[in-house]
């Protein structure tokens, strides 16, 4: 396939489509509930404001934090402006909404009201805020006991300006961001995406006209620019200049996707490009289908999380694998790669969640992925999504060569909301299709 099919498909795959007319129905019936408490006005749907990814139209399929805020009657800001006023006010919120949506859990957080549906798996978080003279807006924080600033509108004005100017590429590459943080794992906000892909677009006009068939070079040269970004706990906002913290290290995983993109560049024209722009990208890149792979005799047996659950990733997870040989003592998978060293026969493997910063209630699922000419033939590519063993846990067993992928999903309210992979090499041996007890 041409450079430009693969970016149009993929760019295609990633609109939100059906679920934009599901969430604006979502907010409308958020917004005359309010309404009707602060306002004493029946389905009424003004003094709304949707932000984030959403907001700012970068948001992507599988999109399941929604983010927005209700502006309320400037006359009873004095009624709320002592210390318990914030903790008052998202109380007087999450009230409204119990009353609307008796059966949907409803809480307060921090700063915001929390609606879980779970009939598409939606979480809005429900801002209520008195707004300025500036267009800046006074938001509760229950932590600090007193009201906040926020400039959510000039990080939209700064996002429209920035995709205007670089000809509606600034919210491509974002999506495509967001494609990639998804597919691996890669545990960043929305706000920083849109924020490290304005500053992107800051120092280079390279991109500014470009067209699909020059997004090869565009992903390359900012995977370069994201892994070369100094490591620092937040960054400056585009537009408004707030604070947005960094969750968690992203240039090991930049510098990753980096290398495949190069790869990628080599391979163009090639069924490879396709799939290695589909490892960096996820399931929304095509496949390239050629004749020679049409005529192999192995069941493509691989399975898609992305297929299942919508995948929305907001934390960190971490696995690795414990491998164990009779005689020997048992040696994490991760420093046995550091070393260098490759796993032979006769292994068990136990690939385990190490770290997870999601709160529990939570389920895990697996994919054990053989790769390579041994696995083809014998019709063991395997891929399936599978529970785990026991607790956090599944437990494999090394047979033949290959390389070999395993993927851990961790999903929360029915949203992948973090998932990890282990590429696991192999010599002379693979993972068996049957699992040890």
């Amino acid at each position: 396939m041409k450079t430009s099919e693969i970016f149009d498909t993929l760019l295609a795959n990633l609109k939100v489509g059906e679920t934009a007319a599901a969430v604006a129905a979502r907010r409308d019936e958020i917004t005359k509930a309010l309404n009707k408490d602060f306002r004493s006005k029946n389905a009424c749907t003004d003094y709304k404001l949707m932000v984030g990814s959403f907001g700012r139209h970068t948001a992507i399929k599988g999109v399941s934090d929604l983010d927005m805020i209700f502006i309320l009657p400037p006359g009873i800001r004095s009624g709320y402006s002592n210390e318990t006023g914030p903790r008052r006010m998202l109380e007087r919120v999450r009230d409204d909404l119990k009353a609307r949506y008796p059966n949907t859990s409803v809480r307060v957080d921090q700063c915001v009201v929390r609606v879980q549906f779970t009939s598409n798996a939606f979480k809005f978080e429900v801002q209520p805020a008195f707004e300025n003279a500036d267009g800046s807006l006074d938001y509760p924080d229950t932590k600090a006991k007193d009201w906040k600033v926020t400039k959510p509108r000039k990080e939209i004005a700064a996002t429209k300006e920035c995709n205007d100017r670089t000809s509606t590429n600034m919210r491509h590459l974002a999506r495509m961001v967001r494609a990639w943080k998804n597919a691996n794992g890669v545990n960043m906000g929305g706000l920083l995406i849109d924020t490290l892909v304005y500053n992107f677009f800051a120092q280079t006009n390279d991109y500014d006209s470009a067209g699909t068939g020059s997004f090869d070079l565009m992903a390359r040269d900012f995977f370069a620019f994201l892994k070369d970004a100094p490591e620092q706990d937040y960054y400056l906002a585009l537009g408004s200049r707030q604070r947005v913290n960094v969750k968690a290290k992203f240039q090991p995983k930049a510098k990753k996707a980096y290398h495949r993109c190069l790869e990628a560049i080599e391979a163009e024209g090639k069924a490879a490009a396709n799939k290695k722009w589909r490892d960096i990208f996820g399931t929304s890149v095509p496949l390239a289908t050629t004749a020679s792979e049409a005529a192999k005799s192995y069941r493509n047996t691989e399975q898609f999380i992305e297929d299942r659950f919508p995948v929305d990733v907001t934390e960190t997870v971490v696995i690795d694998c414990e491998v164990t040989q009779a005689g020997w003592r048992p040696t994490w998978l991760r420093a046995m790669r550091r070393g260098g060293l490759l796993l032979k026969a006769d292994k068990s493997l136990k690939f385990a969640v190490t770290s997870c910063s999601v709160e529990e209630p939570y389920t895990l699922k697996w994919k054990v992925l053989n790769r390579g000419p041994e696995a083809e033939r014998r019709d063991a590519i395997r891929g399936q999504i599978v529970e785990s063993t026991r607790p956090n846990t599944r437990v494999e067993h090394s047979d033949f060569k290959g390389e070999h992928v395993v993927e851990c999903y961790v999903i929360k309210d029915g949203v992948v909301v973090a998932r990890d992979r282990i590429e696991v090499p192999i010599s002379n041996t693979s993972i068996k299709g049957s699992v040890v007890s």
